[in-house]
């Protein structure tokens, strides 16, 4: 197997500035040769704007600025500067912008405010926002002074790439010059509040907008609604529309706030309001809906919300779609799925990159790798390009395939892409690595995350360590465990579950019991998986009492019991030969309806009374089964047959044919 290495094909091709000189003293022509100057006319400003705003290539526009410049019948003007500057800023030519920034300083052309702006937004668009706030700071050199739209431009790049900090000093200078915010200045700064979790300083900005008269319109409550909604306080968000008149907006907001909650007839009830007042619902409120209801495994209601937007003329869109054929896998409807998709493409919805992730996951989570595989290059085709979601969910389906070359090869392709594994797509590598007992392997990989900058977190040890402990390498996932502090990453309840799992299995319950002291040591709760695995190791190592007082410290620290922890007791009761305490238990809580015995239950019962009562008592519980429909498997009438032949009755095989008959 041989899998391509990552980091020399991330590298990132820097794109090419485009090389100008400006110079006043030869007449040039756009190939450098000199001009004939008594061929050339005059130039007017309004030609010149003109062949600027209009020449299709910028490579000529500039050709063209260039050769007048270097002519001695034209002298640009601020405007030729300007409609130049924006035009290179448009293409992201940030040396080009800033040269001629420098030219213009050395002709003494001031910098209008329109300007700045343009050059503040150039660097926004290259993530450069702290090249912007250097420039910002030369303001002055440019003859240009700080407005509250420049604030706003700049207050709006650093936003972009969450310089919450730096905004806010600013505020403050903007402040302390003199420079009245303005209600778009205060959205950004409620954005930026809202961006960082800090919704009660984006409430107390409000009261400070309005009492300054700039009052907060309906971007401002929809920002901090929709903040709050996700934050999970949706009562409060619901309390503070009520101060501003109610819009689609924050309608859509509270809705979707509802809806993450689960929240359903509240949600429909804030619909009802809208249709009351006559406020018409958008795509977005019926999509917000359909993608709940789909999520909740409720397709059937989505669909009649797809058919109600409908009858309202409200065209659903790629994200209304997408929704519903997530919904459809959810439920396991996978043709139905595939018949929305063909029905999404001849209305005309192109699916995006988000969609096409939706439905290659739903089919390898299915099973379905070769249709998942033709998708993804179906996507490609369609200039929609993998990502890493799209890999990790095919690499993810040929792991629990266990087909390692499909896994390898689908990495291969994406790192041919170019495209950067994450920590998830390094995760699925490395569980499919495991899965195949290929565990070298996936060590390495594991210092090759680390060298791509992409540190391993507790899923990816816990894949390891889990598959570790499938092929009884208990010892080697001990070590993992030990290592994970050299990664920087903490241990969590799965790690050590996998570990008491893998102890379990291979009967080292002294050990297993040394790892819960240890997770007691280490503040880690146990939770039922934890106490089941233990509880299951203890009894079959016939150390009831030990696994008695196991579930004794389960009940203190309130993990409440399940089936396994049930069947796991009744197991241990008639090991010991306690087989009255076995069904006193069951009956108890059958009779509580706190739990209902399964096939489990009634095979040890069964096996339980054979043995210490008698066969024919232990019929009477395959009758018991039977009459609740539940039908015995191999083991149990492996358990039956056994418990006849230590018996002496004779009536022993006629009973047991008539119930396999009766039973079919």
């Amino acid at each position: 197997m041989y899998l391509k290495e990552g980091c020399s094909l991330l590298l990132k091709v820097q794109k090419p500035a485009i090389p100008f000189v400006l110079s006043s003293n030869p007449l040039l022509s756009s190939n450098n040769k000199p001009l004939d100057e008594s061929k050339l006319a005059p130039f007017e400003e309004s030609d010149v704007l003109r062949r600027l705003k209009n020449e299709p290539s910028i490579v000529q526009a500039l050709d063209y600025f260039k050769s007048i410049a270097n002519s001695m019948v034209f002298v640009h003007t601020p405007l030729t500067y300007q409609t130049m500057i924006m035009r290179l800023g448009q293409e992201c030519e940030v040396d080009s912008v800033q040269y001629l920034l420098q030219q213009m300083k050395l002709e003494g052309i001031s910098c209008s405010e329109e300007l700045f702006v343009a050059v503040i937004n150039t660097f926004q668009r290259v993530g450069l926002a702290e090249q912007a706030l250097k420039m910002f700071y030369r303001i002055g050199e440019f003859g240009c002074k700080p407005t509250v739209k420049i604030y706003n431009h700049l207050f709006d790049a650093l936003l972009g790439e969450n310089r919450f900090q730096i905004i806010n000093s600013l505020y403050s200078n903007m402040k302390r010059d003199g420079i009245e915010p303005n209600v778009f200045t205060y959205n950004i700064l409620l954005k930026a509040l809202c961006k960082n979790n800090r919704v009660d300083g984006a409430c107390k900005l409000l009261v400070e907008m309005s009492n300054k008269s700039c009052h907060p319109d309906v971007v401002s409550y929809t920002t901090v609604v929709s903040s709050m909604c996700k934050l999970g306080n949706v009562d409060e968000a619901r309390e503070l529309a009520k101060k501003f008149r109610m819009t689609v907006s924050i309608y859509n907001a509270l809705i979707d706030g509802f809806c993450r909650e689960r929240r359903m007839k509240e949600a429909f009830e804030l619909l009802g309001q809208m249709e009351d007042e006559r406020m018409e619902p958008n795509v977005i409120t019926y999509s917000t809906f359909v993608n709940a209801l789909s999520d909740m495994g409720n397709v059937d209601l989505a669909l009649a919300i797809l058919a109600k937007m409908i009858l309202r003329f409200c065209i659903p869109n790629v994200r209304t779609y997408t929704s519903l054929i997530k919904g459809y896998f959810v439920e396991g409807r996978l043709y139905e799925a595939l018949d929305l998709w063909d029905q999404m493409i001849r209305e005309g919805s192109q699916p995006n990159v988000i969609t096409y992730n939706v439905l290659i996951h739903g089919l390898c989570s299915r099973g379905k790798m070769e249709e998942g595989v033709s998708f993804s290059f179906d996507m490609e085709r369609n200039g929609c390009f993998p990502n890493a979601t799209t890999y990790s969910s095919l690499i993810d389906g040929f792991a629990k395939a266990g087909n390692l070359i499909g896994a390898s090869e689908t990495w291969n392709r994406m790192i041919s892409s170019g495209c950067r594994p994450n920590v998830v797509v390094y995760t699925c590598m490395v569980d499919v690595l495991c899965r195949t007992g290929l565990f070298n392997q996936a060590h390495s990989l594991l210092d090759n995350m680390v060298a791509g900058n992409c540190s391993p977190n507790s899923v990816t040890f816990n894949t390891f360590i889990k598959g570790l402990c499938d092929y009884g390498r208990v010892d080697w996932a001990v070590k993992m465990l030990d290592q994970m502090s050299k990664y920087r990453c903490s241990p969590n309840v799965t790690t050590y579950n996998e570990l008491l799992n893998g102890f379990s299995k291979t009967n080292k319950i002294n050990e297993a019991l040394k790892l819960v002291k240890e997770m007691d040591e280490k503040k880690i709760e146990l939770n039922s998986v934890s106490y089941n695995t233990v509880l299951s190791g203890l009894s079959h190592a016939r150390m009831f009492g030990e696994a008695f007082q196991l579930v004794g410290k389960m009940l203190v620290k309130g993990v409440k019991p399940d089936d396994v922890t049930y069947n796991t007791v009744i197991y241990a009761y008639c090991r010991q030969g306690k087989v009255q305490a076995a069904i006193q238990l069951v009956d108890i809580l059958s009779a509580g309806r706190e739990w209902s015995p399964d096939i489990i239950t009634y095979t040890d019962l069964i096996w339980g009374v054979s043995n210490c009562i008698g066969i024919e008592e232990a019929i009477l519980y395959l009758d018991k089964m039977l009459n609740v429909h539940i039908f015995p498997n191999r083991a149990t009438w492996d358990v039956l047959v056994r418990g006849f032949f230590n018996s002496l009755g004779h009536l022993g095989p006629i009973r047991i044919l008539d119930n396999i008959i009766s039973s079919g």
